[in-house]
């Protein structure tokens, strides 16, 4: 028997306007933060949420749970991994991928904390003189992926994608499975012997037969700490879309793949914002397939038309939203697409916003009713309905979640 899982309210939405004709269960335990939730599909098309849960003791797990009527119930949520050390940031979200033989990946961002040794001065103790502190760790960040082969009910040890065991910060990932069901994982990684604050360099590492191979830098200046978007396209081109860094101008870029990332096309940027901050904006780019082409969002601070961005990869602009959106994210079929945002309020409050984009424009926003205090939308069409979930952070309450369906 099928439970509804999620702590808010589980919403059927009849048209654009919001009528709410059920109500959910709490999700079980009002002691734990729910957050980052994110929709994918199984290799069976079925909509699948995944997310992360945060106890007393400062644990994180990664739950997911697949729903078998279009997204609106979802079965048991099913564990995939449990650590206090597993990051919980949202510009590096864990990931689920479904190959096509029903086998599942996770791949999540870890902390590898190891104590420092134990400063000695010739092995002889010094009862005069204090011992020196001991030297704080290098930070070391790996992004890890586990396996599972039997629908999520048992998983491997998580292991790194890097085999580089230098203690070096890699993050703001992204993973996708490729048109030959192999796996690919991009990421920011550490220029190791740099002596600026923050270098980072974009990498790869791709499986093969399931084993992933020695990584690969495929652009070696970028923007810092701003999360990838790999997209397989409808055609089975790999796209890497990610914030470039050239000389404080960090715009878009996107380079292409043809044969599954062995070669890559020179980087170009996707639209000449001309965005020049002598930072990192900490705010990545977000993309979705379609018939024609793919839908990418991102933030700008240029001076011109500064917000949120919707664009066609031949970088025409859709959409620009005011100063008071971000995070935005996008899905789409083979029929119609949707544009889904956060937008804080005049009272400070944020709720979750979303636009049709169909015949290469995108139509009037639209609120989510009842999406107060929303944020971190995830969005997924599924049989020609909208599904948004998206956290619920209301002050002095742990954080919850909100799933809904839109038709």
């Amino acid at each position: 028997m099928k439970k509804n899982i999620f702590l808010m309210t589980a919403l059927l939405v009849a048209g654009l306007f919001g009528v709410a004709v059920a109500q959910s269960n709490p999700f079980g335990n009002a002691a734990s933060a729910y957050t980052l939730p994110t929709f994918t599909k199984n290799n069976k098309g079925e909509p699948v949420l995944y997310w992360t849960e945060k106890d007393a003791a400062n644990v994180l797990s990664l739950f997911f749970a697949v729903s078998n009527d279009g997204g609106k119930s979802f079965g048991d949520k099913k564990l995939i991994f449990a650590s206090p050390l597993m990051g919980s940031s949202r510009l590096m979200r864990p990931k689920l991928l479904f190959k096509k033989d029903g086998s599942m990946a996770a791949v999540f961002s870890f902390r590898n904390e190891v104590a420092a040794p134990a400063v000695e001065e010739g092995g002889h103790a010094n009862h005069d003189k204090p011992a020196a502190p001991a030297p704080k760790p290098k930070r070391d960040l790996q992004i890890r992926y586990t396996v599972s082969k039997d629908n999520g009910q048992s998983w491997t040890a998580p292991a790194s994608v890097d085999s580089d065991t230098s203690r070096l910060t890699r993050g703001f990932f992204d993973a996708v499975v490729l048109a030959n069901d192999e796996i690919a994982v991009a990421y920011l990684k550490d220029v190791k012997g740099s002596t600026k604050h923050e270098e980072r360099d974009l990498r790869m590492v791709i499986t093969k037969n399931g084993v992933f191979q020695p990584e690969k830098v495929i652009d070696p200046v970028v923007c810092d700490c701003c999360n990838i978007s790999l997209l397989v396209d409808n055609k089975g081109v790999l796209n890497v879309f990610y914030r470039d860094n050239n000389d404080d101008i960090r715009d878009i870029a996107r380079m292409t793949s043809a044969n599954n990332g062995s070669t890559w096309t020179k980087p170009e940027i996707l639209h000449d914002d001309k965005w020049e901050i002598k930072g990192c904006p900490h705010s990545g780019a977000t993309s979705v397939a379609t018939q024609n082409g793919a839908l990418v969002t991102w933030f700008s601070g240029a001076a011109v038309q500064a917000g949120v961005r919707l664009a066609t990869t031949d970088g025409h602009l859709l959409k620009v939203l005011n100063a008071n959106a971000k995070n935005g994210t996008v899905t789409a079929d083979d029929k119609q697409a949707f544009f889904v945002w956060e937008q804080t309020t005049e009272g400070g409050a944020s709720r979750i916003l979303y636009s049709k984009v169909a015949g290469g424009k995108a139509q009037d926003d639209q609120v989510l009713k009842g999406s107060d205090y929303g944020q971190n939308a995830t969005t997924l069409l599924a049989n020609g309905k909208l599904l948004i979930a998206h956290e619920v952070a209301k002050p002095n309450q742990k954080t919850a979640l909100s799933v809904r369906v839109v038709e």
